[in-house]
């Protein structure tokens, strides 16, 4: 996870930005608080998960979806259906400052808003009940309730609550719910039959175990609800092979026209990042020419990469367009991880910049948060 953003801009009544955004409900039989009937959290010694990982083994693969929806809007920008300078109110009425936010910037997160994760209620919500499905209204809710960082467009932060707003506005250009809307135009095309979406926790089987000791004791984490990380709709579940498949399709810009690719690769972000009076350098990460924020990815140097982290589950896909190696990366926490900086913290980053020191030594991958 990157650092969070904050916003001044205040929603009207939260019905009116509401009502843009998919609260879904497609989440089986729950009790009292949002909790799955048959949930139960484990510690590690209580569950046997293989001793070795399989190929075969299905994963959560966080904001590697993020890099489908920015692909996806490319896409419809591609077909004539929307332009990147299109303010977002076009389609999500009630939410402030609509008519200055573009569809570009929550794409490349830059619209100032406050990211819900480092929220005081958040971090105090999800160790209470780490099974509690969030929906969209909720999350958009609680960073529009908090002053932005900056000015939409002027400076660059990540935020969680820029991809929820992109996928409800996804939804509303096209009429078609985020799920299928995404299978149209990214896995389906891109043949990616183990790549996946879920409106529950569910991962289907064969499952990679993930173990996790943020809360305090290192415990199984495979079950957490990951309903807060993005868009319902592009919560999805993925296979090593898909992810590799994804690195290569998704960093060549195969799906893209030439100007989307330029677009995908670098929306304005360079430059961007400083800390200023109201957004401190906790919060936002110098974007630079080797690294930088583009469409739903990041660009590392040569390379382009996604590297998800979250609930005990690590990836990392990146791509070399220059000389075509893809490099796909699955791991889980150790039970000293509780965070990308320590030293069981990103595995999955960290093997996947050895690997490309062997692979391509005069293109290492540098870090970026």
């Amino acid at each position: 996870m990157a650092p969070g953003a904050r916003s001044d801009v205040r929603a009207g009544p939260a019905g009116d930005v509401r009502a843009g955004l998919t609260g879904d409900a497609r989440a089986g039989r729950r009790l009292p608080g949002g909790r799955p009937a048959a949930a139960r959290r484990y510690r590690a010694h209580e569950t046997h998960p293989p001793d070795v990982a399989d190929p075969a083994m299905r994963f959560r693969n966080g904001n590697i979806a993020i890099s489908y929806m920015g692909t996806a809007l490319l896409r419809l920008v591609d077909e004539g259906r929307g332009g990147l300078d299109d303010p977002v109110g076009r389609w999500l009425s009630g939410l402030r400052d609509g008519d200055r936010i573009t569809l570009r910037m929550p794409a490349a997160s830059t619209t100032g808003l406050v990211d819900h994760v480092p929220l005081p209620e958040f971090q105090q919500a999800v160790p209470a009940d780490p099974f509690r499905r969030w929906t969209a209204p909720e999350l958009v809710a609680l960073s529009t309730s908090k002053p932005r960082w900056y000015e939409p467009g002027t400076n660059w932060s990540y935020s969680h609550a820029n991809f929820v707003l992109l996928g409800a506005a996804l939804e509303k250009i096209t009429g078609t719910r985020l799920d299928v809307l995404l299978q149209q135009k990214v896995p389906g095309p891109l043949g990616l039959r183990e790549t996946r979406n879920s409106f529950t926790p569910d991962i289907p089987t064969p499952v990679l175990h993930a173990f996790n000791a943020d809360l305090g004791t290192y415990e199984e984490s495979t079950s957490w609800n990951p309903s807060w990380t993005t868009a319902p709709g592009a919560v999805r579940t993925t296979d090593i092979c898909d992810l590799a498949r994804s690195a290569s399709a998704i960093g060549s810009g195969r799906l893209l026209s030439p100007a989307s690719c330029e677009e995908f690769l670098n929306p304005g972000t360079v430059g961007l990042g400083r800390p200023t009076k109201t957004c401190p350098a906790t919060v936002r990460l110098p974007n630079t020419e080797a690294t930088h924020y583009g469409t739903g990815v990041l660009v590392l140097g040569d390379w382009v990469s996604q590297h998800p982290l979250f609930f005990g589950y690590n990836a990392s896909m990146d791509y070399l367009p220059s000389e075509r190696p893809a490099i796909a990366v699955s791991t889980t926490a150790g039970p000293t991880a509780t965070g990308p900086t320590t030293p069981d913290g990103h595995t999955a980053h960290l093997l996947a910049r050895r690997i490309a020191a062997a692979l391509a030594p005069e293109h290492p991958i540098p870090d970026f948060g």
